[in-house]
Order: structure tokens, then sequence, then C-alpha cells
């Protein structure tokens, strides 16, 4: 039995698009679980870039590749669009695309008293709460950097380059470079505060270290893939590379190229 598993936000257009998906695949032989099934051989995500995030982090980071149909506005990871159901399908059980890996971004949240652990696709983001100026100490594998003052840094992976990063004024990255990128937002720049004014690049074996003052580390607001977390007393935020990673399919090489320019010029 070959088992695929359709997840889908609930918006009618997604809905309607999860419907006739279903049903196409029924008719070649495949199995649609009502559930999510660790058992399936494809996950197909039916929505925006909201929703291909949200089946990531609700389904654990699974093994099983996943695929993404635009019924949302930007559809960055959503790469099939409605109308073109049938020819994915054909190409699907012809085996015509490559799986791609995507590499994440971990974060080590270090409190008085213990730590937390975060993953994200995109990126993590490291603000004040309320919109208050931080003061951060940033460090890359022990080595001082800077003490950034401004609104935040955003630490992102190469696919998550084009997502907030690439808003705030971040470089592009290719998603096969094994990278991370710190990017600053509204950094302050004057005699008595000095910060990186652009993004840098680093290698994803280095590890970024983030401090903040003591008088801010109840001040921190630590934003996952756009979902918020707060913690108490923080005294350390450590990102890499994640060891975990995602599986995309790919159904044309040039494929990303062509996002780029048809979403973004």
């Amino acid at each position: 039995m070959r088992i695929i598993n359709i997840i889908s936000n609930y918006n009618y257009e997604s809905k309607k698009t999860s419907e006739i998906l279903s049903d196409k695949l029924k008719n070649k032989g495949f199995h649609i679980s009502e559930k999510y099934n660790d058992n399936a051989e494809l996950n197909i995500c039916v929505g925006g870039d909201g929703a291909f995030l949200r089946a990531i982090h609700r389904n654990k980071f699974p093994s099983i590749p996943f695929v993404g149909i635009n019924t949302g506005h930007l559809g960055f990871f959503q790469e099939i669009l409605p109308e073109n159901i049938d020819e994915f399908i054909n190409k699907y059980i012809n085996k015509d695309y490559l799986v791609e890996e995507i590499s994440l971004v971990s974060a080590e949240i270090c409190t008085k008293s213990k730590s937390f652990f975060l993953t994200g696709v995109n990126e993590i983001v490291i603000k004040g709460i309320k919109s208050k100026v931080v003061h951060l100490e940033i460090s890359l594998d022990g080595n001082y950097l800077e003490k950034f003052s401004g609104d935040g840094v955003i630490i992102s992976t190469p696919v998550g380059s084009t997502a907030y990063n690439f808003s705030s004024g971040g470089s592009i990255i290719y998603p096969s470079l094994k990278t991370l990128q710190l990017t600053p937002l509204s950094p302050i720049s004057s005699k008595v505060y000095r910060s990186l004014p652009n993004s840098a690049v680093v290698p994803g074996d280095i590890t970024i270290s983030i401090k903040p003052e003591f008088r801010y580390e109840n001040s921190i607001l630590i934003i996952n893939d756009g979902v918020e977390f707060k913690y108490n007393n923080i005294t350390s935020i450590n990102l890499k590379l994640s060891h975990k990673t995602i599986k995309k399919l790919n159904f044309d090489k040039d494929m990303y190229w062509s996002n780029l320019r048809s979403k973004f010029l």
C-alpha cells in the first residue's frame, strides 16, 4: 500500500484543492490517510508557506519528504499550482524529481535553572519584548564579535534567507549551502554603540553565541518561524545548524531561480 499524507489548512480553496488531489491520487492507486501516518511515503502540504511551516513543526520534522501545493499568496515553499496537479502526479509516479535536503537551525536557550531547545526551518529571531531595544554580546565559536544594540537579530537558514531575513536587508543564500546568516534588525550606530550594519554569513559548523546584558535578561523574546517564546533569566543563546533536516521534492532543477524571479522581481 502506497500511503500519502495530505496536510491542508482550513481555507476554502485549500480544502477544495485537497479533495480534488485526493480523488486523483486514489484513482492512481494511492491510499490517502485520514490522519497523519508515519508510514507514508510523501507529505503533500496544501496552503501557503505558513501552512508548510506549521505542518513541519506539528509533525516534529519527519523524515518523510514534503511537497507543497500553493493556494496562498507568496508560496515560496509551495511550488505546485492547483492547475498543475495532474502534471505533478505523473512526474511523481515516474520518479521525475530530485530530493533536496533542507538544513535547519537549532537553538539552545540557557537560563539560570535549565536549558530549552528549539529548531527552526526559516529562522530564529532574538528581539526585545514590547519593541524594547536590546543589548547583546555576540560571539562566533568563542570569538567575540560585537556588542549589538538595536531591535534584535535574525539567525536564518539558507532556505529562510528569502523570508524575514531578506525583508530585513539580508542576503539570499542558495538552499544547498551549509551556512547560517546573522542579520541585524535596526542596529544602533553612534559614538556610544557600534553594531554591524549588515548581515554576516558564517559556516554551518560555527556556533553563534548570544548573551543578553544582565538587566535585559527578562526582556528577551525568541521567535521561531513566527511563533513567540518567552523564557525568564536567560544567560545565553547558542545557535548552530541542526543535526535534523527535512526533505523536499523538486520537480525542476531551475525552480529556485524561477521562484526568485517570479516572487521578487
